[in-house]
């Protein structure tokens, strides 16, 4: 099983060792950011620094001639990711033996929907999300889109992992946080993330639904939660509360526009990159589920890219829906945290491993080699030493 640990430029640039660190893990790739979130960050082994803070969204190469006029455009990055640090770290990884692929962030950026509002999903009772970028609105895809392309194919990468290629809701990890006193469950969720933006509401218009009474039933629905209602069923519960039809008519609407922008973008990479570049997607089985593992149709998502990179920190179950629908070829990487202090379990890595793999998983990726501890680095090295990894190594991710 191929093995990737993820790294952000900041974790290699200006750390002469930090490459051949990497690579004595035992991996054969990394997964390194071109365009990422704003972020604070732990740096515990480099040499000039101990905290990086990405201060917003931004991609962390130079933009090219492609954004120029437009309104819609990405930020470089500042102080934290200077000129091309992508492209100095892609260098650097290379040179240890490492095969380097992208990793982009799409729909999630805070500062986009500080300077332009009006992109930003726009919930029931007309409050922004401004990390939220609405993916129906036809600026936003278009930059969105070509984001994809750019900060994917860059200078000698292999491949590519979008993230957050898709809808982003209310679920978002805020600075000073404190959304939740209120328990809304997946339900709640849902509703609370559903946008009444003029493309939205022109798109339930397209499903027979009038928005402004959908807005309303939101609400109502809703109201209950906030005065301490049970947590629910998920979807059953959606269906509870607006009704069969209208529960599944906001579905087809956000469903739709989310295949169909997850469909452009893989398509925009694939010209733009050259042949045999790996296009995945970090995803997640339940089509109307929001985040930076966007909800997908697994069998949509598989007929587009090369495969998914699947969370699995907190067990394997989504490998599944994935696995049905997969040929021959396709990747399924299995996500696993191995920061200890961020909920990981680098101990149990080779148990862990074995189960994704039981699961249909047919690589793995490690978050995060940047972020993880001595000790927890000591961990991984020691589980991809043992002989299920040697065993596998080498193998084809391919099916039989």
């Amino acid at each position: 099983m191929k093995a990737s640990v993820f790294v952000y430029p900041w974790d290699v640039d200006g750390d002469p060792e930090a490459p051949a660190r990497i690579a004595g893990l035992g991996v054969a790739q990394v997964t390194l950011a071109s365009a990422y979130h704003s972020t604070r960050a732990l740096t515990p082994r480099h040499p000039r620094h101990r905290i990086v803070t990405a201060e917003y969204a931004a991609v962390l190469y130079p933009p090219g001639e492609r954004w120029a006029g437009r309104g819609l455009r990405p930020y470089r990055a500042g102080r934290w990711a200077p000129g091309d640090a992508y492209g100095e770290a892609a260098e650097a990884l290379a040179a240890a033996g490492l095969q380097v692929h992208t990793w982009v962030v799409l729909a999630h950026n805070s500062r986009l929907g500080a300077e332009h509002p009006d992109t930003s999903v726009l919930n029931a009772y007309g409050d922004r999300y401004p990390w939220a970028p609405c993916i129906a609105q036809p600026a936003t895809r278009a930059y969105l889109v070509d984001l994809a392309a750019e900060a994917a194919v860059r200078p000698g990468a292999h491949g590519t992992e979008l993230e957050s290629l898709g809808w982003y809701g209310l679920a978002h990890l805020h600075a000073h946080d404190k959304i939740s006193g209120v328990g809304l469950g997946e339900a709640g969720q849902y509703l609370m993330s559903l946008c009444f933006c003029p493309s939205c509401r022109a798109g339930y218009g397209e499903q027979g639904l009038d928005a402004d009474a959908l807005a309303t039933d939101v609400r109502d629905a809703l109201e209950p939660l906030w005065r301490g209602a049970a947590a629910d069923e998920g979807w059953p519960t959606v269906i509870r509360l607006l009704g069969d039809q209208t529960a599944a008519r906001t579905r087809a609407w956000r469903e739709e526009t989310a295949g169909t922008l997850q469909e452009e973008a893989v398509a925009a990479v694939r010209a733009a990159a050259p042949a045999g570049f790996q296009v995945l997607l970090h995803a997640d089985p339940v089509p109307y589920h929001c985040g930076a593992n966007a909800g997908v149709d697994p069998a949509r998502v598989l007929a587009a890219a090369d495969g998914v990179v699947v969370p699995c920190t907190g067990g394997t179950a989504l490998l599944a829906p994935f696995a049905e629908r997969a040929g021959r070829r396709t990747v399924l990487a299995a996500n696993l945290t191995v920061v200890s202090g961020m909920g990981g379990s680098p101990g149990t890595l080779a148990a862990d491993a074995a189960r994704a793999r039981s699961r249909g998983a047919t690589e793995l990726r490690f978050y995060h080699a940047g972020l993880a501890s001595d000790g927890d680095l000591a961990a991984v090295r020691e589980a991809l030493s043992a002989p299920w990894a040697s065993a596998t190594a080498g193998s084809s991710s391919a099916r039989p």
